[in-house]
C-alpha cells in the first residue's frame, strides 16, 4: 500500500471517544482502569451511561468470540442488523473494527470509520464500541495473538434480524474511491 493510502486509512482510524460523531449513533467510549497493588479493574457497561445503555439501548445478553490473529469476522461479508445494536469490547489481542453507514436517511451515510480496540490496559483508554442497527460493520485481529471480542447486544440473538453483504455489493469505499478490505486495517499493523 502506498504512504498516501496508509494515510487515508490512519485518518479513519479511532483509538480514543473524538471518533464518536463520524457515523450517526457509533459511539466510542473511553474506559477507565482503575489500578492498585493487586492488578486492575475496569467497568464494562453501568445504568448510568446514558449514552450507550437505556431505554433505548437495553442489555439482552452478553457473548465472546474468539479469531485467530489475522482472520477477519467476515472476510468478503459485512455484518448488518436491522434492529440489534452491538457494543463491542476486546477482552485479549488487539482487533479494528469497521463501520460503514449504509442507512439511507442517516446524515453519515457513506462514511466509514475504522476503531482500534485492543485489550491492553497500558494503553490510553480501553474503549468500547456501540455499532447502530443498519450499519455495516465487522472486524480483523490485528494483533500478534488470538483476540476475544465480548459483544453485550441490546436485543437476543436472532437469526432473522443477522444479515450479510458481500464487499463487493456493499461498494464500500475509503474517501479517495479505494475499495475497503480488512488488507487497509492489516497494514497498520
Amino acid at each position: 500500500m502506498s504512504e498516501n493510502g496508509l494515510a487515508i486509512v490512519r485518518d479513519l482510524l479511532v483509538r480514543d471517544a473524538r471518533g464518536s460523531g463520524r457515523i450517526d449513533g457509533a459511539i466510542v467510549r473511553e474506559l477507565r482502569v482503575n489500578r492498585d497493588p493487586r492488578g486492575t479493574l475496569t467497568e464494562l457497561l453501568r445504568s448510568d451511561w446514558s449514552d450507550i445503555y437505556g431505554d433505548k439501548l437495553p442489555f439482552a445478553q452478553v457473548y465472546t468470540s474468539t479469531t485467530a490473529p489475522g482472520v477477519a469476522r467476515d472476510e468478503n461479508h459485512w455484518h448488518v442488523h436491522r434492529h440489534q445494536t452491538d457494543r463491542f469490547y476486546c477482552l485479549a489481542g488487539r482487533i479494528v473494527v469497521a463501520i460503514a453507514d449504509i442507512r439511507p436517511t442517516s446524515a453519515t451515510r457513506g462514511g466509514l470509520i475504522l476503531v482500534d480496540l485492543a485489550a491492553d490496559t497500558d494503553a490510553p483508554a480501553p474503549l468500547v464500541v456501540t455499532i447502530p442497527p443498519g450499519t455495516l460493520h465487522g472486524f480483523v485481529v490485528t494483533g500478534p495473538g488470538p483476540a476475544i471480542l465480548l459483544n453485550f447486544p441490546n436485543r437476543l440473538f436472532d437469526p432473522t434480524d443477522e444479515g450479510r453483504v458481500p464487499f463487493a455489493e456493499a461498494g464500500v469505499t475509503l474517501p479517495d474511491g479505494t475499495p475497503f478490505s480488512y488488507d487497509l486495517a492489516r497494514a497498520l499493523a
